[in-house]
């Protein structure tokens, strides 16, 4: 599993590359891997609008919605399990009332 880095310590980063500063020299200097960098400084990008894709908010936002819609869908199961074993699965005969 990747290393998780401090906000700060990614932006200040990002921040050095954004001020002019080499990519590759930059991630040499901060001990990380230039790839990692890089992919800073797209999602930076990103965030700012000057290029397309999913912005660190919206990506929050989709990891926050499919838990729930996992939440939702587990507690689904189980209502269809106790239903099932209820026996409230089956077909009601027309005209019953109950």
């Amino acid at each position: 599993m990747p290393r998780a880095y401090p906000a700060e310590f990614r932006a200040r980063a990002v921040a050095l590359v954004r001020a002019g500063k080499e990519q590759r020299q930059t991630a040499a200097d901060l001990g990380i891997h230039p790839v990692t960098l890089a992919k800073w400084v797209r999602q930076d990008r990103i965030d700012r609008g000057e290029i397309a894709g999913t912005s660190t908010s919206e990506s929050a936002e989709l990891r926050a919605a499919r838990r729930r819609i996992r939440e939702l869908e587990t507690e689904l199961l189980i209502v269809r399990q106790a239903a099932k074993f209820l026996g409230e699965d089956r077909p009601r005969p027309k005209g019953s009332t109950r």
